[in-house]
């Protein structure tokens, strides 16, 4: 016991020895550097425990140590550790797929990385969601699951039609009684989209390899229809730029809009257009960046795009056999081919006419006037106002015709002329006001900054 008295002596003599050096060493510190006093307090808690730890290590060198060990069992806190307290968040999936013809409940589920039966029997039993979604093709459809694979919530979202500015929006969702269902519709947003293309051999190869959409493409064509011939007068090299509208439903892009600007250097020509809406006028137009006008009194073609089956003049009627003169153009195109009027006009004629069946007249200014013949459809009414671009009915195959297609004439005065020549007519649009060429030119200024980042973004995604 003397020993171990001794030791513990010993050890309490050290410990008060190195408290005392440190103490005093802190309070001189203290004196000169008062800005390290917390440093200073800090080196004595380490000086303590430094101390006793070597201490310990020396004093367990001694044979003369008396050494006990006790065992003692201590019982478990009531508490849970603090982690297990902290909420689970449970796991969501999202994944997103396109419709199919051919799509079952099953297979549709399953493409969407669900195995989830009772909402493959929901899809199956709600008549009005099989309608929308199985069977048809190109919708788009997004769902949320959990970590179970189980359908928490499924929307879709289509447009109805090409032109149409809103879209359908059909959202499933799974509730403690079971799946719900509602279906709305919503107006497509506009964004800007910005895209360029350089020519290797066509228009609409460009713009395939840029990514832009064809109905962008046939826009391109229509609006510079009157300075560029898009069949025989481009070249390798030559250049686009375009600004579009991008129509999206819950940021997801649907269908392509308008052309809002657009740029096309052809043969080191370039040819500018931006779409502006006079206050005078009820639909927008395009003109130069300078304000110049690019409408014409009449479109090139009644059709958007197709091929002339048949030109103006002397042929072998293809009923008759005999040689007779062709007052007009046949442009073949499918049945229901949409037919649009060439120029603003009223109508003067909508019925049928013996061998050219079913018929549109209109009545232009200054003597002019349009025929449509062979119609399956009409669309418009005898006092009917229309404006250029408006569609007035479709292609058909009806009065004396070999097929479906549609016979465009042209008149002045009553006396038949080659519609081809109607391209050539200017005058179509009225010059911008004082007012409105203000608003045009801040218009314009816009357009050429986005034409000039889309030529940027298609050079830096080429390099």
């Amino acid at each position: 016991m003397t020993n171990f008295l001794l030791t513990v002596q010993t050890a309490q003599a050290a410990i008060h020895l190195t408290l005392s050096r440190a103490i005093a060493s802190s309070v001189q510190s203290v004196h000169k550097h008062p800005k390290r006093l917390a440093a200073a307090v800090a080196a004595l808690l380490l000086s303590m425990g430094g101390g006793a730890f070597a201490l310990a290590s020396i004093e367990s060198n001694s044979k003369d140590v008396v050494v006990r060990e006790i065992l003692e069992n201590l019982s478990s806190p009531d508490e849970k550790p603090a982690f297990a307290a902290l909420p689970v968040t449970p796991l969501t999936l999202f994944r997103t797929t396109t419709t199919r013809s051919n799509d079952t409940a099953e297979t549709l589920l399953k493409r969407l990385g669900l195995f989830d039966s009772a909402a493959a029997a929901y899809l199956r039993s709600n008549k009005e969601l099989h309608q929308s979604l199985l069977g048809r093709t190109g919708r788009l459809v997004s769902a949320e699951t959990n970590g179970n694979l189980n359908l928490v919530k499924l929307t879709a979202r289509w447009v109805n039609k090409d032109a149409d500015n809103t879209f359908q929006r059909v959202i499933i969702e799974k509730t403690e009684t079971g799946f719900v269902s509602s279906q709305v519709t919503v107006p497509l947003q506009a964004a800007h989209a910005l895209s360029s293309a350089t020519i290797s051999s066509s228009l609409f190869a460009a713009t395939d390899e840029a990514g832009i959409p064809d109905a962008v493409a046939v826009q391109l064509a229509e609006i510079f229809s009157g300075q560029i011939d898009f069949r025989r007068s481009l070249r390798k090299g030559d250049r686009l730029s375009v600004v579009y509208e991008d129509l999206q439903a819950d940021g997801e892009s649907m269908r392509s809009g308008k052309v809002l600007s657009a740029e096309f250097v052809n043969n080191g020509k370039s040819n500018q257009a931006v779409l502006f809406q006079d206050a005078a006028s009820s639909k927008g137009q395009y003109y130069t960046f300078d304000g110049q006008s690019l409408r014409k009194a009449f479109l090139a073609s009644p059709l958007e795009f197709t091929r002339m089956s048949s030109g103006y003049g002397v042929r072998v009627h293809p009923i008759t056999n005999d040689k007779r003169a062709h007052k007009g153009i046949d442009y073949a195109a499918p049945t229901g081919t949409p037919i649009r009027t060439v120029g603003d006009g009223v109508v003067d004629f909508a019925g049928t006419q013996r061998g050219y069946g079913n018929v549109i007249e209109i009545k232009h200014r200054d003597g002019k006037s349009t025929l449509f013949a062979h119609l399956s459809r009409i669309d418009v009414k005898k006092g009917q106002k229309v404006e250029q671009g408006d569609f007035i009915g479709a292609v058909g195959s009806t009065g004396f015709s070999t097929g479906p297609h549609l016979h465009f004439e042209f008149r002045i005065d009553g006396e038949h002329r080659d519609p081809l020549t109607i391209v050539a007519e200017g005058g179509g649009a009225q010059p911008l006001t004082a007012a409105s060429k203000l608003v045009f030119d801040k218009t314009s200024v816009l357009m050429r900054g986005q034409l000039a980042q889309a030529a940027s973004v298609r050079v830096a995604s080429a390099e």
